[in-house]
């Protein structure tokens, strides 16, 4: 990871961490600390990643903290074998300490060379173009998990892993969102789910998360996909929306206006009416009943029957 990728996810643990996000969110963002970083002192002071880990040594969940404290142990091990490397004589101040920052985090960092400041102005202008170019390497309606080069078995069952790539290809679709970003949000949302519907072998868990991934994909709602990833809607709550909750603004404003325009043709009087061989009164028994049929609610829903008894006069719908 580049110096921006380990910032943003230091944003990341920070924003899981005040969110009170689950502690798999947070066991995610370690790992990929631990297996995408490789620590140096200006990595870790430019980042101040050091401070936002070691914040969670104490976190509550003994399983995030032992994982913090193993990280924190991983990147000292890191800087004290890159001096090795250099032949340094004299131990340079550690960039993470037992729980607290030094002075390295904190203070401004020491002054470099010109060459050095040359090389980093160099690097500093590379990045922007690094990751525009990692952004370009998949167009947003290509995206997914296998597109992405993202692993998405980490809940240890299998069927929560295949809910939680549908996820992340939903929510990747035509998003222009970091895959760790896209990844975080995704296990949110399973986790939540998998609250709500539990056990994962549940029709009502494996429907909702179907239900979820086509609403995300829906060409006519893209922003569904863009309120969950900017949190605009919480996992809890979106895990937990009706179908008509889920539909775009525009396509509820059609739907009532489908509605109202054929209440409004079913308001007219109807010259030419069907006669029913089956249909029997209510009120007086006689099969003499006259009917017409007509479309009062959206298209996808049954049409709405009138009828009328032609010896007693009496009227009324079923749907």
């Amino acid at each position: 990871m580049d110096a921006k990728e380990v910032e943003l996810r230091g944003k990341a643990i920070a924003k899981a961490m005040s969110g009170g996000d689950p502690p798999s969110t947070l066991s995610s963002l370690l790992d990929e600390l631990k297996k995408g970083v490789v620590a140096s002192e200006e990595l870790l002071r430019s980042t101040r990643i050091g401070v936002t880990v070691n914040k969670l040594k104490t976190y509550k969940d003994p399983a995030v903290a032992r994982q913090a404290a193993e990280l924190v142990s991983k990147w000292r091990g890191d800087i004290k074998k890159a001096g090795a490397a250099s032949g340094s004589s004299t131990p340079k101040p550690n960039a993470v300490t037992n729980g607290k920052a030094s002075p390295a985090l904190t203070a401004s960092p020491a002054p470099s060379t010109k060459s050095q400041q040359s090389q980093q102005s160099q690097q500093q202008q590379q990045q922007p173009a690094a990751k525009a170019k990692a952004k370009l390497a998949v167009a947003p309606e290509n995206r997914s998990s296998k597109a992405d080069n993202v692993d998405t078995d980490l809940t240890g069952n299998k069927v929560r892993d295949n809910c939680l790539k549908l996820m992340y290809d939903g929510l990747a679709h035509m998003s222009t969102d970091s895959p760790a970003d896209v990844l975080r949000v995704a296990r949110a949302v399973e986790h939540a789910a998998y609250n709500a519907y539990q056990p994962e072998t549940s029709e009502a868990y494996k429907a909702k998360m179907r239900s979820l991934y086509q609403n995300l994909k829906n060409k006519s709602n893209p922003g569904l996909r863009v309120r969950v990833l900017a949190s605009e809607i919480s996992p809890d709550r979106f895990v937990k929306m009706s179908h008509e909750e889920l539909k775009s603004k525009e396509r509820r404003m059609e739907d009532e206006r489908l509605q109202k325009e054929n209440m409004d043709k079913a308001m007219v009087a109807q010259v030419e009416k069907s006669i029913s061989a089956s249909l029997t009164c209510g009120k007086c028994g006689q099969k003499m009943v006259s009917y017409t049929q007509a479309q009062t609610r959206s298209a996808d829903e049954p049409m709405t029957t009138f009828c009328e008894c032609n010896n007693c006069g009496h009227r009324w719908k079923f749907s």
